[in-house]
């Protein structure tokens, strides 16, 4: 599947007072007609296709190359959609909806059949998200069906926050992609599982775990480890292959001066490095490698988070030989932070 010409609507400006935007009308026409397209959100751009549709949904596999059994996010404009596709809303569900959305919170709900199975991956439950930003709200609007909506670049890259992520990995492979700007937080969304008793984070995301206890009550959520997921096929985007990775192989290292060794013995050894770490260490360690490039403040996880993923796709650009990335404390957004580098790193 290829397209001669991509198309690229510029949406930057729009804003929540927009009436009937003459290329969100097209873009969403598009999305209705069984096309996949690009779009922002808060946490990066989608490519979406109507989550009903099976040979829809098929386009944005092929436009990826994503695996079958890797399942899909749908995205409504409104809360009012979830009872089409959703058999029930549990207790727990109604709650942190109630709380958290719009925003960059995804949830595990049993499904109706009308839901592709492709979106599903087989699986009896449907993971749904309502996005809070001003582009995404218009479009799925617009289109007024369920949208699945994965990240939209090649499958295992890292995401995009920029339409120009997007236009680099998928061009020529998906129909159009709705230029909104820079999307905002910069990873994707919390994935929680609460079909149960217990609410589970299957992916850390844009709402941490502290947050969903202050309102769900301490003790009542759990993040998914390792050794618990090899037991179940995965119930959400994230869990089993290898994401978010840039082509040079990235290794994550916990301090300063281990990062120094590294950097040493690569040096003796001839091979070209990229350090990602914060302004903090900039002055001690730039002059041991050939690229450094700059996370932001150790005291602003927030903006590290922003501009992780463009940090990644600028780090290959220096073609080198090792990636070498600091970590960080796994609280908070932290807890993000270090999913989405640890699925991207070397030793994964």
């Amino acid at each position: 599947m290829s397209y001669k010409q991509t198309k690229v609507w510029n949406v930057d400006n729009l804003n929540d007072g927009y009436t009937s935007d003459p290329d969100i009308k097209e873009a969403a026409l598009w999305i209705k007609q069984g096309e996949a397209v690009a779009f922002p959100t808060e946490t990066v751009y989608g490519l979406g296709a109507d989550a009903t549709s099976d040979s829809a949904v098929e386009k944005i596999f092929k436009a990826k190359g994503r695996p079958g059994d890797n399942p899909l996010i749908v995205h409504i404009g409104s809360k009012k959609q979830l009872t089409d596709f959703v058999a029930f809303i549990p207790r727990m569900a109604e709650v942190l909806i109630k709380e958290f959305w719009p925003g960059p919170l995804t949830l595990i709900f049993p499904k109706r059949a009308n839901v592709s199975e492709k979106v599903t991956a087989g699986l009896g439950t449907v993971a749904v998200r309502m996005p809070d930003h001003v582009v995404a709200r218009a479009l799925l609007k617009e289109a007024e069906l369920p949208v699945a909506a994965p990240s939209a670049n090649q499958s295992g890259r890292p995401s995009p926050t920029k339409a120009q992520h997007v236009y680099h990995d998928l061009h020529g492979r998906i129909a159009g992609i709705v230029d909104g700007g820079p999307s905002g937080f910069g990873l994707e969304s919390t994935v929680v599982d609460c079909t149960g008793d217990i609410a589970w984070i299957l992916r850390p995301g844009g709402v941490t775990k502290e947050q969903l206890e202050s309102v769900l009550g301490e003790g009542s959520v759990r993040i998914e480890s390792k050794k618990q997921k090899s037991h179940h096929a995965p119930k959400a985007p994230g869990m089993k292959y290898r994401h978010y990775a840039p082509d040079s192989p990235l290794v994550l290292v916990e301090d300063t001066k281990s990062l120094q060794q590294n950097l040493q013995e690569a040096k003796e050894t001839g091979r070209k490095t990229v350090v990602m770490a914060v302004n903090e260490h900039q002055a001690m360690l730039e002059q041991d490698t050939d690229a450094f490039i700059c996370l932001g403040s150790m005291n602003k996880l927030e903006q590290i988070a922003a501009h992780l993923y463009d940090n990644l796709r600028q780090a290959d650009q220096w073609d080198a030989d090792i990636i070498f990335c600091e970590t960080f404390p796994k609280e908070g957004i932290g807890e993000a932070i270090m999913n989405r580098l640890e699925k991207a790193s070397f030793q994964s």
